[in-house]
């Protein structure tokens, strides 16, 4: 029963613990670096673009929504999204 117990418990601390890596951010994209694999916000933020996840929405002007996670210092998107503007 307590290893039941312990189990559960490093379970659900490593789900939490991962789940605070990933942030999301939102913003007009500024510049883009296809070569790269990244672009810039209009507030500054750079953000790199994962292997896999398509690059289509990154266009300059555009307002994107990203879920990122650091990795060696780069905000790496694992999630790019046009976000709909009214």
């Amino acid at each position: 029963m307590n290893t039941l117990v312990a189990t559960m418990i490093a379970s659900l601390l490593t789900l939490g613990i991962a789940g605070a890596w990933a942030e999301e951010v939102q913003g007009r994209i500024k510049t883009t670096d296809p070569r790269e694999r990244a672009f810039t916000l209009e507030n500054g933020t750079r953000i790199w673009v994962a292997e896999g996840v398509r690059m289509t929405p990154v266009q300059a002007g555009r307002e994107v929504m990203a879920i990122y996670e650091e990795r060696d210092g780069k905000k790496i998107a694992t999630t790019v999204d046009l976000v709909e503007t009214p």
